[in-house]
This record gives structure tokens, C-alpha cells and sequence, in this order.
């Protein structure tokens, strides 16, 4: 992978890759600001991604869908906790100069083009369909680089024999992500139940793979608040007057995201987990 954007928390973790060398303190780097760059304002009031810039101004828009505009002023706003200056963006293609290097939907820096990869034994399982398909879509040029496979598990109450069936080693590890892995959930119990060295079960908080989306890349307020016991992607329909297919809503959902920027924090990190997990060196 050439980009490691995120650790438990995008928004914490910044890009400090962009910065180049050390500078000294009394330097100010610049940094373009280029779309889903994450800073904040100087004075530390308003985090947030880079969605537009024009005329010498920037939108930044943070992890709830609040957007806020900053002039591009000289130390105006920190990145990895220190001030830099926010410069136009490159142009894009066009002659003269060198092109920026393309990057993949992920945010990483897209390899030269080179012949198809051997799969690694090594494999990543996700919950269901529609989780496998948000993941191709955002990190699919990423794995296939690496030779990692992405595979469903229609849900996880089976995880452990699952696990077993595989028979994980150190050259064959298995990433496991899961829906709604928080303290207390059926989930929980049921990844603690799994304990290999070659097996790493991460989640994310959200009850359902839809809610992972951002509500402002969808064009929502929020996800609703669907009550206990009522099937999730049913009540989110009906709360949001959508249409009852749950199939072409998820499409819809699907269409609206383009890049990492439109996912939320707590399921980046844990997807380029599992994919440093299962790439990790010696493990081919």
C-alpha cells in the first residue's frame, strides 16, 4: 500500500506523509489542498476534510456534514497539530510539467499499471453483500495490487468454525471485519470466542454497513433511529420516505460514494487494519 491515512481515527491521524522533509520551526510548510485533505482552523475550532476551493478559499466539511469556509491565509491551519499553509491545488493533467500521480478511490497513490497478481492465501471476510461491496469499491485497486481477496460471510454467528475451516497460519492469515462490534453486543462475544495469533477481528460501531456512509455524501440530515427490535434497513426507509426495495436503496447508497471522504472515520481505520494485517511482511 503507498498511503496509511488512518488509525483509529482519521480525523486524528492526518497526512503527515505531505509535509516532506523537516523543516525548521520557524518554517511554515505548504501544503495543497487537495480534496479530502484533513486539517484543522488555526485556532483548533473546526476539523474537518477539504471538499471545494476556489478563489483563494477552502470548504472544509467535518465528520457530521457541517461545512465552513476559510480564506487560504499564510499558517491558517494545522495538519498533524502543526500550522501550514493551505496553497490552490495543482492543476489537473494539462501540458507542461510533470502530472500528479493518480491515486486510488482509497486516497493511496495508484501503482503503475503491471500485470495481474497472484492471490495470497491470505484472505479478508466481511459480514455480508453489501459490506463487500462498499469495500471493492473504495479499496478494491488496493487489494488487488496486494494479491488480498474479499470474501462475505452472511453474517458471523458460525465465525468460529468459520475460522476453523480456514485453518489460519502465519503465512495464511484471515482479517475479519464485523458489523456493530461494541462492548456488550451479541457480535462482541462471538469475536472473543476467536483467538489465533493469524486471525484479527476488527469492527465498527454502526449497527449496519449503510450507516459507515456518510449522511452528507447520501444527501440526509442522519441516519434514523430505528427502534429495537424492527428490522434496520426497513425502518431507515420508511423514516426517510425512500422507496421499500432495500436493493435499490443500497445501489443509491452505493452510487454516492466516490472516495474514502465519504466514509466515515470508524470504518477506514478498520479496513486498512485488516489490509496491513493480512499484507504484513513475511506474509506472502
Amino acid at each position: 500500500m503507498w498511503s496509511r491515512r488512518y488509525g483509529s481515527d482519521v480525523l486524528a491521524d492526518g497526512q503527515s506523509g505531505r509535509l516532506g522533509r523537516r523543516r525548521t520551526p520557524r518554517e511554515v510548510p505548504e501544503v495543497e489542498a487537495e480534496r479530502g485533505l484533513v486539517v484543522e482552523d488555526s485556532e483548533g475550532r473546526f476539523c474537518g476534510a477539504v471538499v471545494g476551493y476556489e478563489k483563494g478559499v477552502v470548504t472544509l466539511e467535518d465528520r457530521h456534514g457541517k461545512r465552513r469556509v476559510f480564506p487560504l491565509a499564510p499558517a491558517a491551519f494545522l495538519l498533524d497539530g502543526q500550522p501550514v499553509t493551505l496553497i490552490a491545488p495543482a492543476p489537473r493533467g494539462g501540458s507542461g510539467g510533470a502530472s500528479p500521480r493518480a491515486r486510488t478511490a482509497s486516497g493511496s497513490v495508484a501503482p503503475p499499471p503491471s500485470r495481474a497478481k497472484v492471490a495470497r492465501a491470505s484472505r479478508i471476510y466481511v459480514e455480508g453483500k453489501h459490506d463487500a461491496e462498499l469495500v471493492e469499491k473504495i479499496w478494491g485497486d488496493d487489494l488487488r495490487d496486494v494479491g488480498v481477496v474479499v470474501e462475505y460471510l452472511e453474517g458471523i454467528d458460525d465465525l468460529s468454525a468459520i475460522v476453523t475451516s480456514f485453518a489460519p497460519g502465519p503465512s495464511r492469515r484471515l482479517g475479519v471485519l464485523v458489523d456493530h462490534l461494541v462492548a456488550g453486543s451479541k457480535e462482541s462475544r462471538i469475536a472473543a470466542g476467536v483467538r489465533s495469533p493469524d486471525v484479527l477481528i476488527v469492527g465498527h460501531p454502526f449497527i449496519d454497513i449503510w450507516a459507515a456512509v456518510r449522511p452528507s455524501a447520501v444527501g440526509i440530515a442522519g441516519w434514523p433511529n430505528v427502534p429495537p427490535g424492527q428490522p434496520w434497513k426497513e425502518g431507515v426507509l420508511r423514516a426517510l420516505s425512500w422507496p421499500p426495495e432495500v436493493p435499490a436503496a443500497w445501489q443509491r447508497i452505493l452510487r454516492s460514494v466516490t472516495s474514502y471522504a465519504d466514509l466515515e472515520p470508524e470504518l477506514l481505520g478498520r479496513v486498512e487494519e485488516l489490509i496491513d494485517f493480512v499484507t504484513a511482511s513475511g506474509n506472502e
